[in-house]
């Protein structure tokens, strides 16, 4: 504080570093939520156009930074328009209780069960059906909802609101099954819905390789607060995806964990 003093700089209170910290946590999740997508190449474009609006005003350069300055001025309505789904998706992450909190909030609910000494959910069936459906690679989509509402997932598909079991879950998904393409819905041991369409992920950094069933489930849990499961048709891998994020190969002893973890 005393060297800021003696050289004339304003003094750095404790609100500044706080202030300072908070803006990098925002930074550091929007730059999360943008990697590997067009966002950056947009975002990197307007960075190199506002440098080049205050070089052009520094050097008096009236022309270019007229029009660089008209650029700037409806920057705001072009961003929004831009990055609509971009701020959609940040702001379900600021209202659901995910992220930041998600850890805590898990183990609230933990101590609750155990306080309770029930178990409200069982997983059993999903896992047995993704297990049969694994070997006998039966491509499958599960969609498991979390904390956000699903509503309009459930209407891009056919209602079924029946309990979960390993028969009714492979059928759904078999080959000849009117209902086979698309996502199941599930709540809790309920299935909701079937043969639903899901946003399929524009990131660019994805591996080529994976097809429109894996990129469908990285896709809506990039924009909404869900865990999805894949059986691989082609190779029967059971893989997961959750915030953007995909595992692959997982075993049905650790696809089990995963839900009483993230779903429950």
């Amino acid at each position: 504080m005393m060297l800021y003093s003696i050289l004339g700089l304003p003094t750095l209170r404790i609100i500044d570093i706080f202030d300072i910290a908070i803006v990098a946590v925002l930074f550091y999740y929007v730059y999360r939520m943008a990697r590997g997508t067009n966002v950056m190449l947009i975002f990197w474009a307007l960075i190199v156009i506002l440098v080049a609006w205050r070089v052009a005003d520094a050097l008096g350069m009236r022309l270019l930074g007229a029009i660089l300055s008209a650029i700037v001025s409806v920057g705001l309505i072009a961003l929004v328009v831009i990055f609509q789904p971009e701020i959609r998706k940040f702001l379900l992450f600021l209202g659901t209780k995910t992220q930041l909190n998600e850890s805590l909030w898990k183990r609230l609910q933990f101590w609750r069960r155990n306080i309770q000494n029930k178990s409200t959910v069982s997983y059993e069936a999903y896992v047995n059906a993704c297990m049969h459906m694994s070997q006998s690679k039966t491509g499958a989509l599960i969609v498991f909802k979390r904390q956000n509402e699903v509503e309009e997932l459930i209407d891009t598909g056919e209602q079924i609101n029946a309990l979960a079991s390993s028969a009714l879950i492979e059928a759904l998904f078999f080959k000849n099954s009117p209902l086979h393409d698309g996502a199941v819905i599930a709540q809790g041991n309920r299935l909701l819905a079937a043969r639903c369409i899901l946003p399929v992920t524009s990131r660019l950094d994805i591996d080529p390789n994976l097809g429109l069933r894996h990129r469908s489930a990285i896709g809506v849990t990039e924009q909404l607060d869900v865990l999805s499961v894949i059986v691989s048709e082609e190779t029967g891998a059971i893989s997961y995806a959750i915030g953007g994020i995909i595992h692959h190969d997982v075993t049905p002893v650790e696809l089990r964990q995963v839900l009483e973890k993230y779903v429950n």
